[in-house]
């Protein structure tokens, strides 16, 4: 864990900039990155028919997490809750996509999160350090996965001098680490586990509070596996805590898929064929 100077983080290590929330996260981005988790289940349960709290509480809890995202300036946990919030409004709350529209033109007018707004555009037109550095990331990745394509060169670091295990990217990082065949495993896996979710939903409309743990859970793990492309704690051994929320957050849409299963089954709708 961090100590001294290094708990302070700036944007690009820059103490002239803005300081980034970090909490006990270690990591800004592994904050932002956490908070996508709740962020998505909580506003969820604010919209579903019957939440399992009070919606007073729901809603300090979603303005204060959302507060704590910005100063995070994760912006790759910003996109991913964006998805998350995308998805809840597709799939159930179309009310969400324009509040979520509302909020998006609130804050690139808003005054005190312009510094926020800057850095975002900064990282959209790839003109940051922190951006250029992870084009230069990628480019060194691919070359490594084309020297060890199948297997990877496992967690212990890269045998050639000339190249290097580390990419802000979890699955350019799996693919680096456990080559081809270890990425297509964990697509194969995160796969099966969707497929069960969105079976779930399909099952679960007689069950309110179910199914708005269910929506949560599945715009999460979506979130999730967006904010993969631009960071890489949410599978990265340095960063074991984050690496146990994302297994336990498929987990758990997994354990509610099967709960409305055997919901929809007792409620009369035909069992599913596996």
């Amino acid at each position: 864990y961090p100590s001294g100077p290094d708990v302070l983080r700036y944007i690009e290590d820059d103490p002239s900039r803005a300081l980034r929330a970090t909490s006990t996260s270690i990591d800004p981005n592994v904050l932002g990155g956490a908070l996508i988790f709740v962020t998505s289940i909580t506003t969820a349960q604010l919209f579903a028919e019957r939440p399992l709290l009070s919606r007073r509480w729901l809603v300090v809890s979603i303005v204060l997490m959302g507060i704590c995202l910005i100063l995070s300036f994760s912006r790759g946990s910003f996109f991913g809750l964006a998805v998350a919030i995308f998805i809840l409004g597709l799939l159930r709350y179309p009310k969400l996509l324009w509040i979520g529209l509302i909020l998006l033109i609130a804050i690139y007018f808003l005054p005190f999160t312009q510094t926020y707004v800057d850095h975002y555009l900064s990282g959209l037109r790839g003109e940051d350090l922190a951006t250029q550095m992870r084009f230069g990331e990628y480019k060194d990745a691919l070359i490594l996965i084309s020297r060890y394509p199948w297997f990877g060169v496992g967690f212990s670091g890269a045998p050639q001098i000339d190249v290097y295990v580390g990419v802000s990217n979890m699955y350019l990082l799996i693919a680096e680490e456990m080559g081809l065949a270890g990425l297509g495993t964990f697509l194969a896996a995160m796969g099966l586990a969707l497929r069960e979710m969105f079976g779930g939903l399909r099952r679960v409309a007689d069950d309110a509070r179910l199914e708005s743990v269910l929506l949560g859970l599945v715009g999460a793990t979506v979130a999730v596996l967006v904010t993969g492309i631009f960071d890489h704690y949410f599978l990265n051994i340095n960063f074991q805590h984050a690496v146990a929320l994302l297994w336990v957050l498929v987990g758990l849409g997994v354990a509610a898929a099967g709960q409305a299963k055997v919901a929809g089954t007792d409620s009369g709708q035909p069992p599913r064929v596996e």
